[in-house]
């Protein structure tokens, strides 16, 4: 009895080292789990009879090192969760703590085993998220979109002198206006709705120019687009006490202006809208006149250039045309019972009965993780205990060895006593 209980033992003891093995083996493979031997006691009716390896168990909960890849579409997660695919295949879900995607050629997001990661699309245009499904990348180019907005803050000096003289409109595209008649003058990049380029230039002015007076606290603004005077000149002006911007009003027109140029056909075909320039914020102190933000809406269309995620799990496509749009959100599951989920490979699991069934929502959201990009979570595979527990095992099965060998021996005097 005794040989068969040892011999049981030495079997159990190399399941147990081709698990630790294993662990070892993968210890360098991304968001791998070290998994451990269970051993159990054999027992038929009342009597024990040996031992073996009742059960393994995955350290799923443990979190692995995170090591800095630089690569734009790396991500690991930080806290509980699992990135969701698709087998391309099956069309199994499958989950992994495994964030090394890519764009496959026909427009989708994917892992590094060619499955189609899960998310929510996201409506570039509204940043509303759809249903759970595949994550669409849109690699092809995106429109033009006419500019219908300029925002302009800056400090129109109130130490400006009126033009010496009046302002004339340039009589053709090719004219520039004397610099005699304004004190400042900003451009700004506007776009048609074929994506045409056009520079709207806003010429500053101290009111009474031509006349030899200046009106305190009074600025005419007169607009040109591409060499041609447009619009009604607008009058600011400022609080003699706070320097703060009275009209246009702050408050009843939200600090804005429209250029009425809707229906404007321009050369290359393209149509203009109105311009609505909000002036909020621009203030009329002494001392030096300074810009601090002067931007256009509106851009050029542009083709697919790269694509890049977010630590909220926001896939983001980038343009030629220098524009970024969040065209998804990669989903993040979490289990009542993480530790019970059903492994398929080294990285990578499915749903069981007693895992239950995972709650899904996008990164950072409940009890999901944040993600961490340009980064991969590493095996948590520990190779100090590994090796402790490979000593461990050498012991054990010289220790059963011996009593192989020592009930050999008692069985050999028995038969020469006989």
């Amino acid at each position: 009895m005794s040989f068969d209980i040892a011999l049981s033992g030495i079997q159990a003891i190399n399941d147990s080292l081709d698990i630790t093995s294993h662990n070892i083996a993968n210890a360098g493979t991304y968001g791998y789990k070290a998994s451990r031997a269970n051993f159990a006691t054999l027992v038929a009716g009342n009597q024990v009879t040996g031992v073996q390896v009742g059960s393994t168990t995955q350290n799923i909960g443990l979190q692995g090192g995170i090591l800095n890849t630089g690569r734009a579409l790396d991500a690991s997660i930080n806290g509980k969760g699992f990135f969701i695919t698709k087998d391309a295949s099956t069309n199994e879900t499958q989950y992994t703590r495994v964030g090394i995607f890519n764009a496959s050629k026909d427009g989708y997001l994917i892992d590094a085993s060619g499955r189609k990661v899960q998310g929510y699309p996201v409506d570039v245009k509204t940043g509303v998220m759809g249903a759970l499904g595949n994550v669409a990348i849109p690699t092809g180019a995106i429109p033009a979109v006419a500019s219908d907005k300029v925002t302009y803050v800056g400090n129109l000096s109130a130490d400006w002198v009126a033009p010496t003289a009046g302002w004339t409109a340039p009589a053709t595209a090719a004219d520039a206006p004397d610099t005699a008649t304004f004190n400042m003058s900003k451009a700004s990049v506007l776009y048609d709705s074929l994506g045409g380029k056009h520079t709207l230039t806003q010429y500053f002015a101290r009111t009474g120019g031509g006349s030899g007076a200046s009106t305190a606290n009074s600025v005419d603004v007169h607009y040109v687009l591409d060499g041609l005077e447009v619009g009604t000149p607008t009058t600011m002006t400022f609080d003699g006490t706070t320097g703060q911007m009275l009209t246009p009003d702050p408050t009843a027109a939200a600090g804005s202006i429209t250029l009425a140029l809707a229906g404007t056909v321009t050369a290359n075909g393209g149509v203009l809208n109105d311009i609505v320039i909000n002036y909020t914020g621009t203030t009329g102190f002494a001392g030096e006149a300074t810009t601090s933000t002067n931007n256009a809406d509106g851009y050029a269309s542009g083709t697919f250039n790269d694509l890049t995620l977010g630590t909220d799990g926001s896939v983001i496509a980038s343009y030629t045309n220098g524009q970024k749009q969040t065209v998804g959100r990669v989903a993040v599951a979490t289990f009542p019972d993480e530790g019970a989920l059903t492994a398929i490979s080294d990285t990578s699991w499915t749903t069981s009965t007693s895992s239950g069934e995972p709650l899904i929502t996008a990164a950072g959201v409940g009890m999901a993780g944040t993600l961490s990009v340009s980064t991969l979570e590493q095996s948590n595979v520990d190779i100090t205990s590994e090796l402790v527990g490979l000593m461990t095992s050498q012991r054990n099965y010289q220790a059963n060895s011996k009593v192989i060998q020592t009930e050999s021996t008692m069985l050999q005097s028995l038969m020469q006593a006989i």
